[in-house]
């Protein structure tokens, strides 16, 4: 069973039909208990960095999360989803604009660093629209000729999904996919073999966003 983790921020109808359309059988629950059995983990989410940090200590679900990832389940950290893998993020923090700040909110810490917010001017003085919100192209990490990782297993460099964010991660060997706006951002991470994490939403990203989902899907039925 793969587990959609309900923190209580976005509609996650959206991710739970994407994934059986792709094959596979997902069930939302924001119970700690569930989630710390399941097969696979997505990990969704629309809001504030620091918020959904709180909801998910406050109803247990933190430590599960971090502990079905170490124990090598199949992962997917969709958007804000993505942003809790790290260390720190200032979305919501009393300090959201200093990264550097002692007040950031803690994220799951699976990957290094704090999240921040995406630049408005570009390092030629060109002003960009944030929230980065529609369409944009994901590339492969590191400027390589195609994806390495099975999550873009028949997705070709360049294919575009649908992106909606204002903060950004940060850069690391981590990264497997950047996209372009005002800088230069990881849009996919990976950790280990099987911990994933998209920037962008699959499923609202059609036929590029459902392979993605599928390839997912199929990750899980290997493991």
């Amino acid at each position: 069973m793969i587990v959609v983790v309900d923190y209580h921020k976005g509609n996650l109808k959206s991710v739970e039909r994407g994934i059986a359309a792709a094959g596979g059988e997902a069930r939302i629950t924001d119970d700690a208990a569930l989630i710390a059995r399941a097969d696979a983990v997505v990990l969704p989410g629309v809001g504030a960095f620091a918020d959904a940090a709180r909801t998910m200590e406050a109803l247990g679900q933190t430590a599960v999360v971090r502990e079905r990832i170490a124990a090598g389940v199949p992962f997917l950290g969709i958007c804000l989803g993505m942003h809790l893998l790290f260390e720190e993020g200032v979305e919501g923090a009393p300090d959201e604009d200093d990264e550097a700040s002692t007040h950031n909110a803690r994220g799951l810490a699976v990957l290094p660093g704090v999240v921040g917010a995406m630049p408005k001017i570009d390092a030629a003085g060109r002003a960009y629209k944030v929230p980065h919100v529609g369409w944009n192209t994901v590339e492969p990490a590191g400027g390589a000729d195609a994806f390495a990782s099975p999550l873009f297993a028949g997705i070709a460099p360049g294919e575009f999904f649908y992106f909606t964010h204002g903060f950004i991660a940060p850069e690391g060997p981590f990264a497997i996919g950047e996209t372009t706006h005002s800088v230069t951002f990881p849009s996919a991470v990976q950790y280990g073999e099987m911990a994933f994490g998209v920037q962008f939403h699959p499923e609202k990203s059609s036929d590029a966003g459902a392979q993605l989902l599928r390839n997912f899907v199929n990750i899980v039925k290997g493991a």
